[in-house]
């Protein structure tokens, strides 16, 4: 096998194709979202050199002096077999910190190193190889979050690191919840509580069977009219999402500028690879909820949602959903993942928790040693002003995807 570093944007776009076909079906690990992010996260100096970098695009999204750090692994023939879908930025201590493509507020879930079932421990061992054995002057440490704590490719990957003299460590993160769909809509009921049944059965016979509830979904944006339908959609979602968290005191994650530019632009990449589903309620001809899921291989990943505040007595969040199993249902998807966040209504609806894990490794230098001890001093340092603050109401704890 042999390792190369791609660290520009044209690099990097010239892997898509090769690079989806190892995503595993998982919407994060995708090109269209990964690349996209690097577009619009990424330093100043990357996005002037890429010619679809949006206008105002942040140029603050990562540390400045920050670069792709992708590791492209490739088989004797040449073929794209594995990709670790990384950037390095540095630090305060004169090291450099990997992180990955996705991080940050936009909360990318189930990442890891993209490879097939068939060569991912092959390609786990070759990257740990290229880091320690001949690229050890150019990272001090990796820090990858948003990892699924049973991914194997990780786990043989933290493995061959710590047998070449890296420090390796995990924290445990945020659990994601996955519903599995049964084959119809009555044998989900028959797996949920009687009072929750009945919660459901009420929202059916309220708004979603009378014609009150008027469910619409956009799944592309080629054509002028559906172009002009997502647009309506989005802004639909954007509205309903930012009303809600200000009703309740917060900002809102569409307040942040990258966060509304990246959406925006990845919803429709995504749309064009057939991998968005854009919903709206409409209750009694007023838009009452919207949803933005993500799918790839059987699942619908939910992304983010809105609800109108001042039409909570209609229960329009759990309308939507309610709507949206019935769907996916009704479509033969194997199951909806609601990704990270503890929050109650995804138990509720009888989703299952999956761990999560952040990964770190230093890498087996004595600078790269001390470098990562004055860090973990200074991160430390902040999360104890960051939990002070947040228990004294000075910020939020909103966590991003929820309504």
């Amino acid at each position: 096998m042999h390792v190369t570093l791609i660290s520009t944007a044209s690099d990097l776009a010239a892997l898509a194709r090769d690079w989806n076909c190892l995503a595993g079906g998982v919407p994060f690990r995708r090109h269209e979202w990964l690349a996209t992010w690097w577009t619009h996260y990424g330093p100043r100096e990357e996005n002037e050199q890429n010619a679809a970098a949006p206008p105002g695009a942040s140029p603050n999204g990562v540390r400045p002096g920050s670069e792709l750090f992708v590791l492209a692994v490739r088989d004797a023939a040449g073929h794209l077999i594995g990709v670790a879908p990384w950037f390095a930025e540095p630090t305060v201590t004169g090291g450099r910190l990997v992180r990955f493509l996705g991080s940050g507020e936009t909360c990318s879930d189930y990442l890891s190193l993209l490879a097939t079932a068939e060569f991912a421990p092959a390609v786990a061992v070759a990257v740990a190889d290229y880091l320690c054995d001949r690229a050890a002057r150019d990272w001090d440490a990796l820090d990858l979050a948003g990892i699924d704590a049973s991914d194997p490719t990780i786990r043989r990957f933290a493995d061959a690191l710590a047998e070449r003299g890296a420090v390796v460590s995990s924290r445990p993160g945020l659990n994601t919840w996955r519903l599995a769909l049964p084959e119809s809509w009555d044998a989900y009921l028959a797996g949920v509580s009687k009072s929750h049944r009945k919660q459901l059965r009420r929202i059916e016979t309220r708004v979603l069977d009378t014609g009150r509830g008027q469910l619409h979904s956009i799944r592309s944006a080629e054509s002028a009219a559906e172009a002009a339908a997502f647009d309506i959609a989005w802004n639909c979602l954007v509205d309903l999402h930012q009303r809600r968290r200000r009703a309740l005191g917060q900002n809102g994650c569409f307040a942040s500028p990258r966060f509304a530019s990246f959406h925006r632009d990845v919803a429709e990449r995504m749309a064009a690879a057939g991998a968005l589903r854009l919903d709206w309620l409409e209750i009694d001809g007023r838009p009452a909820a919207a949803e933005y899921h993500l799918t790839a291989g059987g699942i619908a990943f939910a992304y983010q949602a809105g609800v109108a505040p001042d039409m909570i007595d209609d229960e329009p969040g759990r309308a939507i959903t309610v709507a949206l199993i019935r769907r996916a249902i009704a479509d033969g998807l194997a199951a909806i993942d609601f990704l990270r966040g503890d929050e109650p209504y995804k138990a509720h609806f009888r989703a299952e928790p999956r761990g999560s894990i952040a990964l770190r490794a230093v890498a087996p230098r004595a600078a790269s040693r001390w470098r990562n001890r004055a860090w973990q001093t200074g991160d430390g340092l902040k999360r104890l002003v960051k939990a002070g603050l947040q228990s004294a109401g000075v910020i939020s704890t909103e966590t991003g995807k929820h309504a």
